[in-house]
């Protein structure tokens, strides 16, 4: 796998996190995409460099859908979309098929819950990893899972995460804008996690380099794995990565 050392120790997460400060800080004083609409305000999109955001850690309601049914959680600033359910996670969630029932599912970037909380609401008997680098959203999803009284999850940064497991399925939105770079960096530490047999489902807006992303993972990833583009809606294209079976 070119490109790739093969770890799967968090060694790449870890040039991430050594890099957040100063990414955030740039980002915050020189947009890189000033010239185009920005989906989220710049100065929110610094929460996926900081383990710990600036201001207060205070938890507000939160009422959404997850799963066919209205939910009651908790949310604060400092976070990804601390509102609601952002455009891409929704067309995530209503299009991909249920995760697989059994075994270990992952959600990379997990913010307040919703990717991971619903994967443990549609997979009772699975167990699910949420991971982040921001210490506010691995609070929240714990928290939110146990509001749910779901005991099936589990979030956590990405180097607290046994080394050997091996995920069945993984959903996310991932986080585009933290660079070509540091987002390769962070698909090549989970992707060849997949199980024989397991898939990747990711959601990636079309004008951010879905594209691009979806020829560079059929490139850089071995035989092993096979790349689609599965839909479209509403802008954004959803791609999977599949692990060969055994």
């Amino acid at each position: 796998m070119a490109g790739y050392s093969g770890r799967s120790d968090g060694a790449g997460y870890s040039k991430i996190k050594n890099m957040r400060s100063s990414l955030a800080d740039r980002m915050v004083r020189f947009p890189m995409w000033a010239a185009g609409p920005l989906i989220w305000p710049v100065m929110e999109s610094a929460h996926y460099f900081s383990a710990s955001p600036a201001g207060p850690f205070t938890r507000k309601p939160l009422t959404v859908e997850l799963a066919g049914e209205t939910r009651n959680l908790q949310t604060s600033a400092g976070i990804f979309s601390p509102d609601g359910i952002d455009k891409g996670t929704a067309v995530l969630l209503a299009d991909v098929p249920a995760p697989a029932p059994q075994g270990n599912l992952l959600d990379i970037g997990c913010g307040w819950g919703p990717i991971a909380l619903t994967m443990a609401l549609r997979a009772p008997h699975a167990r699910v990893y949420a991971v982040d680098v921001n210490e506010r959203c691995i609070a929240l999803t714990n928290g939110n899972a146990a509001l749910l009284g779901l005991d099936n999850v589990t979030a956590s940064t990405p180097e607290a995460v046994d080394p050997d497991l091996r995920f069945d399925t993984i959903w996310s939105n991932p986080p585009i804008r933290i660079g070509k770079d540091e987002l390769h960096s962070l698909l090549l530490l989970w992707l060849p996690r997949l199980a024989p047999g397991g898939s990747a489902w990711l959601v990636v807006q079309k004008n951010l380099g879905s594209d691009s992303l979806q020829r560079w993972l059929v490139e850089v990833l071995d035989d092993s794995f096979t790349v689609s583009r599965e839909s479209t809606s509403k802008a954004f294209r959803i791609l999977r990565v599949r692990k060969a079976s055994r």
